[in-house]
C-alpha cells in the first residue's frame, strides 16, 4: 500500500513507523525540522521505541518538504493537532478540515484515516460536505512516550465504518502490530467518536477518585498509601492506574473531558462536571498544602508529566506553580526541555545540581533517582514510584 502520513506529533510518527514496515509510508508535517528528523532517521518525539525502529528496522518511510499534490495514495492518514478552544467550548478541528479540503482539490482518490482526536457528530458532518472522499474516524490509544509500542502491543483497534476500506485498514494496523490477536472492533463513526472521549474521561476519573483518596489521607494524616492497597485488592477496582499525582493534566485527558462535557450540551449528567472540577480542586488543595510549608524558594522538577515525555502542555505542574506564586513564593525550574532562560517569570535551570542547592522544597510529580540526594527537600505524591 502507499501510505501518507499528515502530522509527525506522536500519533502520526508511530503510525507512520509502523506502517513502514510493509507500506510505502510518505509523511508530511508543517514543521520542516520534523521531516528532517524523519529523513535522517532521529525520531521528531520522545519515544524509546521510535528511535529503536528508526534505526535499527528497515523501513519505508520517508519525509516531504511538500503536501503532496500528484502521488496517488491507497490511504492517507491524518494525525494533526485539535486542540480544545477555550472561547468556543470545542475542539479546534481546522488542521484536519483544511487536510481534507487540500485533497478533495487534488481530487485524491484515496481513503482518508483520522486519527486526531474529534469531537462528536465530526465525521458525518464532514462526510456530507466532501461525499466524494472516504472518510474513516480510527481513535488512537497510545501513550506520550509509548506510543509506538501501544501501536505495537495495542490493547483494541476501533474503526468508525464497516466498509471494505475500514476492514483493509484495519488489517494494516494488525499487520503491523506484533501482537496478532488484538481485538478488532467496527462502529458507526459517531460511536467511534465517542469511545475515545469516553475511555480518556474514565481514566481522568479514576485519577481524580485516588487524588481525592490521597488529599482525604493528608487532611486526616493517614497513610494514603496503605488505603489504596487496600481498596486496589478488590479485584472489580484492579490495582493499577491508581498512584495519585497533582492532577491529570497531558495533551488529551484536560481536552477530551472539557470536549464530552460539552458534547453532553442537551443530556442530564453530574459525573464530567465533577471530574473536571476535582482535578482543579486537587491543585487548590495540594497549593495550600505548599504554602503551608512556607517554603523561600520553590524548585520545580520538570513540567512534562511523565518520565519519557516530552509533552508540558496542560501540565498539572503548571497548574500547582500558578497557586504557588499566587501566594508570593518564589519559584525556580529544572526542565531540560526549555531552552529559554525564564518560563512565565521564573528563572529556568540547566545546571540540576545548583537547581537542587538554591532550592529549599522542590516539587515533583513523579519521584526521580536524580533527586535521591535532596529527599528531605521533596514534595510529591508519588507513592508507588509509577505512572
Amino acid at each position: 500500500m502507499k501510505i501518507l502520513v499528515l502530522g509527525l506529533g506522536y500519533v502520526g510518527t508511530a503510525n507512520a513507523v509502523l506502517l513502514a514496515q510493509h507500506n510505502d509510508v510518505v509523511c508530511y508535517d508543517l514543521n520542516q525540522d520534523r521531516i528532517q528528523q524523519i529523513n535522517s532517521k532521529i525520531s521528531p518525539i520522545e519515544d524509546k521505541e521510535v528511535s529503536e525502529y528508526l534505526t535499527d528496522k528497515k523501513l519505508s518511510l520517508k519525509g516531504v518538504d511538500q503536501f503532496p499534490s500528484s502521488e496517488q495514495f491507497d490511504f492517507v492518514v491524518i494525525a494533526t493537532p485539535t486542540n480544545y478552544d477555550p472561547d468556543t467550548n470545542y475542539f479546534d478541528t481546522s488542521s484536519v478540515e483544511s487536510c481534507i479540503k487540500q485533497l478533495d482539490q487534488i481530487n485524491s482518490k484515496a481513503t482518508v484515516i483520522i486519527r486526531s482526536t474529534l469531537p462528536v457528530g465530526f465525521v458525518k458532518g464532514i462526510q456530507s460536505k466532501y461525499p466524494k472522499q472516504e472518510i474513516i474516524f480510527v481513535p488512537e490509544f497510545l501513550r506520550e512516550g509509548r506510543a509506538l509500542r501501544d501501536s505495537l502491543y495495542p490493547s483494541r483497534i476501533v474503526v468508525g465504518s464497516h466498509s471494505d476500506q475500514a476492514k483493509a485498514f484495519a488489517n494494516l494496523l494488525v499487520q503491523g502490530a506484533l501482537d496478532e490477536k488484538v481485538p478488532v472492533l467496527y462502529t458507526g463513526p459517531t460511536e467511534a467518536e465517542s469511545c475515545k472521549l469516553f475511555a480518556n474521561a474514565y481514566l481522568a476519573m479514576r485519577v481524580t477518585f485516588f487524588n481525592e483518596l490521597d488529599s482525604f489521607a493528608m487532611s486526616h494524616q493517614l497513610n494514603p498509601k496503605e488505603i489504596i492497597q487496600a481498596v486496589s485488592l478488590d479485584p472489580r477496582i484492579g490495582d493499577y492506574y491508581n498512584n495519585p499525582s497533582f492532577g491529570y493534566g497531558g495533551y488529551c485527558l484536560p481536552k477530551d473531558t472539557k470536549q464530552l462535557l460539552r458534547n453532553f450540551d442537551q443530556v442530564p449528567q453530574k459525573i464530567m462536571e465533577a471530574i473536571i472540577d476535582s482535578n482543579t480542586m486537587r491543585k487548590d488543595f495540594l497549593g495550600l498544602e505548599i504554602a503551608r510549608l512556607k517554603p523561600k524558594c520553590v524548585g520545580v522538577y520538570r513540567l512534562a508529566m511523565k518520565e519519557g515525555s516530552d509533552n508540558i502542555r496542560e501540565s498539572s505542574m503548571q497548574g500547582i506553580m500558578k497557586r504557588v506564586k499566587s501566594k508570593g513564593i518564589s519559584i525556580i525550574i529544572y526542565e531540560p526541555l526549555i531552552k529559554e532562560s525564564s518560563f512565565y517569570n521564573s528563572s529556568v535551570y540547566q545546571d540540576l545540581e545548583q537547581f537542587k542547592k538554591d532550592a529549599d522544597l522542590i516539587l515533583c510529580n513523579r519521584n526521580s533517582p536524580e533527586l535521591k540526594d535532596v529527599q528531605e527537600k521533596i514534595f510529591t505524591r508519588d507513592l508507588f514510584q509509577q505512572d
